[in-house]
């Protein structure tokens, strides 16, 4: 089984959760993430292997009313402006599933992001070529960021259909070299069966 990991990546007062665990046929399993009135969340997922690639996902805020449910879904991405402060779940189901796992990344940000560079009050300040800089890079390194989660899920994909496809390569050979073996050990029975056939009819004729 592949245990769940968490990465907590801090963006100023943004808080970014990356998740990726697997979850089990006819299994539900929820985690859970604080969050204050008015709090700005992004949360994204995707099954990047197992079955059909779907799952049923639903999220239940402090007084367990449904704020989100899919059904069957291969990945989806929600935005949203929190209304009540406390715990929210954030809940996975494979119920429908009688054998296959699944294997799921998710996201989860909350808060935004405040400037790098406070202005005055209540006035329009240009940025320096320093500040300008600097502005740049941190949205280049965001940017990179972004890419840089995309290409390690699609890589976990990759690599999962590699080792799909591989051990299907395996039981394909496997199998071949089996049959191979049986028509091998019957043609050896029945040529071996004949030639004793005719041996004995060969020697009824001479006596």
């Amino acid at each position: 089984m592949l245990f769940p990991f968490l990465l907590f990546m801090p963006l100023a007062s943004a808080n970014l959760t990356e998740l990726t665990f697997e979850l089990a046929d006819r299994e539900i399993q929820c985690f859970y993430q604080e969050l204050r009135k008015d709090a700005k969340c992004n949360f994204v997922f995707q099954v990047v292997a197992g079955g059909h690639y779907d799952v049923d996902c639903f999220i239940e805020d402090p007084r367990r009313r449904m704020i989100y449910r899919k059904h069957k879904i291969r990945q989806d991405s929600l935005a949203v402006k929190v209304e009540l402060s406390g715990v929210y779940s954030f809940c996975f189901g494979n119920q429908f599933s009688t054998f296959s796992h699944k294997k799921i990344y998710f996201h989860l940000e909350v808060g935004e992001e405040i400037p790098i560079f406070a202005t005055a009050e209540g006035k329009d300040s240009a940025l320096t070529q320093l500040e300008a800089s600097c502005l740049s890079i941190h949205t280049t390194l965001r940017s990179v960021m972004s890419m840089q989660t995309q290409q390690r899920v699609q890589a976990l994909i990759d690599h999962l259909h590699a080792e799909d496809i591989n051990s299907h390569i395996i039981y394909w050979a496997s199998s071949e070299t089996i049959i191979l073996f049986l028509v091998t050990v019957g043609q050896v029975i029945i040529l071996k069966r004949f030639f004793t056939d005719k041996r004995a009819n060969v020697s009824v004729a001479t006596t």
